[in-house]
């Protein structure tokens, strides 16, 4: 990628004149630190940091504490870039480019459960804590055909609702499920994954040259070893650097 980003590209990006980068602060394995007032850490910070170096200009980060939140605030115009989750129910309002890393996503089942793999989870009757608007659970909004969501406001009510309520199955991140499955004599995480959350960078539609310039940015840094290190950098564990765009 050129040093030097063209002027359309810097037009797009910065139309208040600095680059506005959303970051969800909530996904641990994204922003693994964060304090008001202090400078985030984590692969999407880093990653966006490069970003906005190779841009060149002030940048400023715009902070959420959820998914859904981030993604609900392009209809404000509060940010110019954001690292999400990639979802069909977001692309309407925001260009994408492939993912950066994914994150696998399954089950937590509680002690006792006659749930023994994910296939058994989308049955009538089954009640499933998830936590809304996050990139898993619109992909099981798309998907369950049988099983009840039970959607909160954020990922800690998802576990708490998954415990209290006494439900048959937590929706989550596979790295966070490791830890919860700690705090839970007996249950069990199911095998494999219903989906792997593709996280990736988005800018609002219509912004054209600044998405290509996105897609390019993120498949070169995936190349060259960047978002490897990032994630290795930041201890995280249980997440892939994504694959290469398919052409």
């Amino acid at each position: 990628m050129a040093t030097q980003t063209p002027a359309d590209v810097r037009t797009e990006l910065t139309p208040t004149g600095k680059l506005r980068i959303g970051i969800n602060y909530g996904n641990f394995l994204l922003v693994t630190s964060y304090s008001p007032g202090a400078e985030p850490r984590g692969p999407a910070p880093d990653i966006a940091r490069e970003l906005a170096r190779r841009v060149g200009g002030p940048m400023e980060f715009v902070f959420y504490d959820t998914a859904g939140k981030l993604a609900d605030a392009i209809k404000t115009g509060a940010w110019d870039v954001a690292f999400l989750g990639a979802e069909p129910q977001r692309a309407n309002e925001i260009a994408f480019t492939a993912a950066y890393l994914e994150i696998p996503s399954t089950y937590l089942v509680p002690a006792g459960s006659p749930i023994r793999s994910i296939a058994d989870v989308d049955k009538p009757g089954v009640r499933i804590a998830v936590s809304e608007k996050s990139a898993y659970e619109l992909y099981l909004s798309r998907t369950i055909k049988h099983a009840q969501l039970f959607r909160t406001k954020g990922i800690d009510a998802s576990y708490d609702t998954f415990v209290a309520e006494k439900m048959d199955a937590l929706a989550g991140l596979k790295p966070r499920l490791l830890s919860d499955v700690q705090k839970l004599p007996g249950a069990r995480l199911l095998d494999g994954q219903f989906t792997a959350v593709q996280q990736a960078v988005g800018t609002p539609r219509g912004r054209d040259a600044a998405a290509k310039y996105l897609r390019e940015f993120v498949e070169e840094v995936k190349a060259s070893g960047f978002v490897a290190e990032a994630i290795a950098r930041n201890n995280v564990a249980g997440v892939s650097v994504a694959p290469p765009a398919t052409p």
